[in-house]
């Protein structure tokens, strides 16, 4: 019998504790402080779901109240115990689906990172990924480049030698004025496509989280921004959230300078491995544009579970489905 229940995050701690288990920073107390700040989100709750009283998983919610309805994300949950089966997991987002329909009715569904789609459909929104590049970051500065691929250990070779980029840990400077530092997003954004997030959002992230769980990260040509990057830290991880370069400065390698530079000074502070979050694959070709940087800083390729829809209430989920592919359609 599988049971559903609320718990605090000091609860959520001692569990992932007790069962070796790593939260995610997006599941952590921390994270849902931080998304409080953000204008039309709230923390919903931490669960932990049991199976005949032996925990299973645990996940985090937040609240998003959005274009007139609510939907649940728990980003990179639900965290198991261990990897779940076809039949375990429906099982677990079936009773999940009973559990937030009898205690929150504004709830039309809930986002999260489902490995099959025996009851998850696809995401009415966002990117997903179900493939991503977890680099290593134990051992000493030679080891961290000696198990990249060939290309990447070259790349950075190349950057050390001939980028005249200096990088540093900018975090505090970034936190008294973030000004420069968006600049550079605006100029990515406007080069690739993109909408930036407000200023806000970036400064905002800095100073919620704090420096225990958020650092940025940057280089700088002749004192100028060329690139900088935003990492957050939860339990000896780091993730990469945000980055961006100036045009006018893309050729002379300061990404790869910097990467190693954020490898090796977090590795120096006992941080075990680093998430670059996300990259393309057969299933989601979206993120394509991204391996080819990505996947040169390990040998390895990690499975995630991507990102889908638990639909709660299932005749309004299935009206948004049908707004969305008429949108769709009139954008054709």
């Amino acid at each position: 019998m599988i049971d559903i229940e609320r718990i605090s995050f000091e609860d959520a701690r001692r569990l992932a504790q007790e069962y070796a288990m790593v939260l995610p920073i997006e599941q952590s107390e921390v994270w849902s402080n931080y998304q409080a700040t953000i204008p039309g989100r709230e923390p919903w709750g931490v669960l932990a779901i049991s199976k005949d009283k032996v925990l299973l998983a645990i996940l985090s919610c937040i609240a998003y109240h959005t274009h007139g309805y609510t939907y649940l994300r728990s980003l990179h949950g639900p965290v198991w115990v261990s990897q779940p089966t076809k039949e375990t997991e429906a099982a677990v987002l079936q009773e999940l689906q009973k559990f937030i329909r009898a205690t929150d009715k504004s709830v039309v569904f809930i986002r999260l990172g489902a490995w099959y789609d025996t009851v998850a459909q696809p995401v009415l929104s966002t990117i997903p990924y179900d493939s991503t590049v977890v680099v290593p970051l134990e051992g000493t500065s030679d080891e961290i480049l000696a198990q990249m691929r060939k290309r990447g250990r070259y790349d950075v070779r190349k950057a050390l030698r001939e980028s005249p980029a200096e990088c540093a840990d900018e975090t505090q400077q970034a936190i008294q004025s973030f000004d420069e530092y968006y600049q550079v997003m605006v100029d990515t954004a406007h080069r690739d496509g993109f909408t930036p997030a407000s200023k806000n959002t970036y400064h905002d992230m800095l100073t919620t989280l704090g420096t225990e769980h958020c650092r940025l990260y940057a280089g700088r040509i002749n004192g100028e921004i060329s690139n900088w990057c935003i990492i957050t830290i939860n339990d000896n991880r780091a993730v990469y959230y945000y980055g961006c370069m100036r045009t006018d400065m893309r050729k002379l390698r300061a990404p790869d300078k910097l990467f190693f530079f954020i490898f090796n000074d977090l590795a120096q502070q006992g941080i075990r491995s680093i998430d670059l979050m996300g990259i393309g694959s057969d299933n989601y070709p979206a993120l394509n544009t991204l391996n080819q940087f990505k996947t040169k800083f390990t040998e390895e390729i990690t499975a995630v579970a991507p990102d889908r829809d638990v639909p709660v209430q299932s005749v309004m989920y299935r009206t948004l489905q049908i707004l969305k592919n008429a949108k769709n359609l009139l954008k054709k």
